[in-house]
């Protein structure tokens, strides 16, 4: 079945504003934050829980929510001891952005900054900490979006942010690439390239080896159809990749669109993305 927040405005997981399970937000508020579109919060969002963090324990979340409710933490370093995250659960948590509550009350923390407190917490004291200032900021440049979109695929395998294809649309379009929301503007037969990342892929038992795949972008699905020779030629590749670009004739049938398939090119950097595939 799916999840109750299906269907909903998600925003993130924050300390202060999170527990261990997703929750309804009783303000349409702000948040205050350094995540732009990523930190604002529409009417009627939920709230992701910590559990949905991957690689976090789960009784590590339900220490999170626990101690909270007794008293807010003031620092990283107090999140660290009163929950006894390992240092992997900690720097997780950092590079989401889930920190960000617990730079103090005059300025949210940065995912970067962030990550920068949570080395000094979990580790000894070493040549590059040891002479610095326990409140030392950060030297490290904050993350781009396209570092956070990759982060927030890598620890929670979905993103607030701009969807990963958006950061490459400018060199796909110089390449003939169209969305997939451009696709119905076209005629039947002529060829054309799309590309996204790849969130199916699916040979049914009564499809005589097709390969049909589902690639997503920022403006929606579209559905390539690829032979079985095809297939076994491109194999590595069309398994082997997050985002794939497809070259080929559109058709259109029964009111349904898809790219019947010649030419691949991998999306080697796009972000990581969950796909159901051969099903």
């Amino acid at each position: 079945s799916q999840p109750a927040f299906v269907g909903a405005e998600l925003a993130s997981a924050r300390f202060r504003r999170s527990g261990s399970d997703g929750r309804a937000e009783a303000s349409s508020a702000p948040t205050r934050g350094t995540g732009g579109a990523r930190d604002r919060l529409p009417v009627g969002a939920i709230r992701l829980g910590f559990k949905f963090v991957r690689g976090l324990r789960r009784h590590a979340a339900a220490a999170i929510e626990a101690e909270q409710a007794k008293a807010p933490f003031a620092t990283v370093e107090d999140l660290a001891r009163r929950c006894r995250l390992h240092a992997p659960e900690l720097e997780t948590l950092a590079s989401l952005g889930a920190l960000q509550g617990l730079g103090g009350a005059s300025k949210p923390l940065p995912r970067r900054a962030a990550l920068w407190q949570a080395a000094r917490v979990a580790k000894p004291a070493g040549p590059l900490l040891e002479t610095l200032p326990d409140e030392a900021p950060s030297p490290l440049p904050e993350m781009t979006e396209q570092e956070k979109t990759l982060a927030d695929y890598a620890g929670l395998q979905l993103t607030l942010g701009p969807h990963p294809v958006a950061f490459f649309r400018e060199g796909l379009a110089r390449h003939g690439v169209l969305p997939a929301a451009e696709l119905p503007r076209h005629r039947d037969g002529e060829r054309v390239r799309i590309a996204g990342s790849v969130i199916v892929r699916q040979r049914p038992g009564t499809a005589k080896g097709m390969l049909f795949l589902t690639l997503e972008d920022e403006s929606g699905m579209c559905q390539a159809i690829v032979s079985p020779d095809l297939f076994q030629e491109n194999r590595k590749m069309i398994v082997g990749n997050p985002g794939l670009a497809v070259e080929g004739q559109l058709q259109k049938r029964d009111g349904t669109l898809s790219v019947r398939a010649e030419r691949f090119w991998p999306l080697r950097d796009l972000a990581a993305t969950p796909s159901h595939d051969f099903r």
